[in-house]
């Protein structure tokens, strides 16, 4: 029973930590994509050869 003691405040610092470092990422936009991977890889438009004139 002691080492719940040790260990229940262990996880709330890493889950802390945890929930710091992904606030951090929503605050430096990393998760934004203007074009977006799941649009482009439906699209021709970004095909690796290009069109015939």
């Amino acid at each position: 029973m002691n080492i719940l003691s040790y260990l229940i405040p262990i996880s709330l610092i890493l889950g802390g930590v945890g929930l710091g470092f992904f606030i951090y990422t929503l605050k430096t936009n990393q998760y934004d994509d203007p074009e977006g991977d799941a649009r482009r890889i439906l699209s021709d438009a970004y095909d690796d050869k290009p069109k015939p004139d």
